[in-house]
């Protein structure tokens, strides 16, 4: 399917579409959320970027990502269709510690999230990881690869202390392939998981 997004033509929902999936993509400041929802979007996704001012100053950490100039202020929000019937409404959170508080209220209706990590800065997950626990919230974590990365996911996994019904998966944040795959490996998540309760229900 044509994402509809480089041509700017809103790509129109299917009219087979039944189920509508609430997604959100959690992690720290400048770990891919924003460049995530973009990929895979089949509209074009609303993005609150703004640039990063003097007010930010002291207050937001970005030692670590000199180069990024933009910070999302409230949320990304994209669209995909995964099959016939089957829709994922996405949601990026803002990274910024001054923009947490909004973190509740997209974890509203939030059937599942992806857990951006870069392992260069692997602390940043931790509020993510330590959110979605306590709003009971299933997720994946998903390892955007950026260059000079160099734990392997065994490694990453002990040091998230993340628990083997955890998946845990590479992705690049920047190819819609990739960023799809991410996503059915959440929704195979939720449907086991939903599985497993009525099984023992």
């Amino acid at each position: 399917m044509d994402s509809g997004v480089d041509s700017g033509v809103r790509t129109p929902l299917r009219s087979t579409a039944a189920d509508g999936l609430k997604i959100v993509v959690v992690g720290g400041f400048g770990v891919g959320k924003t460049t995530m929802v973009r990929s895979v979007s089949e509209i074009r996704p609303l993005s609150t970027e703004e640039t990063m001012t003097q007010a930010g100053v002291g207050v937001d950490r970005t030692s670590d990502v000199v180069d990024k100039t933009t910070t999302t202020v409230a949320f990304d929000f994209g669209r995909i269709s995964l099959d016939e019937q089957m829709v994922l409404y996405l949601f990026g959170a803002p990274g910024q510690e001054r923009f947490w508080f909004l973190w509740d209220r997209l974890f509203s209706g939030t059937l599942g999230a992806v857990v951006l990590a870069d392992t260069r800065r692997l602390e940043d997950s931790w509020y993510s990881i330590d959110r979605l626990e306590h709003h009971g919230t299933p997720f994946i974590v998903a390892r955007n690869v950026f260059p000079g990365a160099t734990h392997d996911l065994d490694s990453v996994r002990e040091a998230l202390s993340l628990s083997d019904d955890v998946p845990l998966i590479d992705c690049d944040a920047r190819d819609r392939d990739s960023v799809k795959h991410v996503l059915i490996t959440l929704v195979d998540h939720l449907f086991a998981l939903t599985t497993a309760r009525e099984t023992t229900s």
